[in-house]
């Protein structure tokens, strides 16, 4: 199976954080799966962590990928398409990297792992 994670799901997962749904967890980290975290999700954490609304054990720089490597995550470039695409969607949500996510799902026929009920108005499938 091939996936992506929302922002927050890397997080919680990297935290060992009891929100993570037991199925995200399982599917996580079965490694027949192939995971992915969009260059969106990685520029939200870079934000938020300047910003001081995010705290992590080490600078983004570092954390981000020595993640995505112990975990074998592959990263999910953002493509002009990907971009675009965002101008096509329902404005059921405001979030620009949730937008951007929901259209890297659609436009890569990739499930993504999310809490966040608000991908439930698009036409993405969701994982939880």
């Amino acid at each position: 199976m091939r996936v992506l994670l929302d922002t927050h799901t890397f997080l919680w997962w990297n935290a060992d954080d009891p929100q993570l749904s037991p199925r995200a967890s399982e599917i996580i980290s079965d490694g027949k799966n192939e995971i992915f975290l969009s260059a969106a999700s990685v520029w939200e954490i870079a934000i938020k962590a300047a910003k001081g609304r995010l705290v992590l054990p080490e600078s983004p720089s570092l954390y981000v990928p020595n993640r995505m490597s112990l975990y074998r995550i592959r990263p999910l470039p953002v493509q002009v398409s990907h971009a675009l695409h965002v101008y096509d969607l329902p404005p059921y949500h405001a979030d620009p990297f949730d937008r951007l996510l929901i259209a890297q799902s659609q436009l890569e026929s990739l499930p993504i792992i999310t809490a966040d009920g608000d991908f439930q108005q698009y036409d993405v499938e969701i994982l939880w």
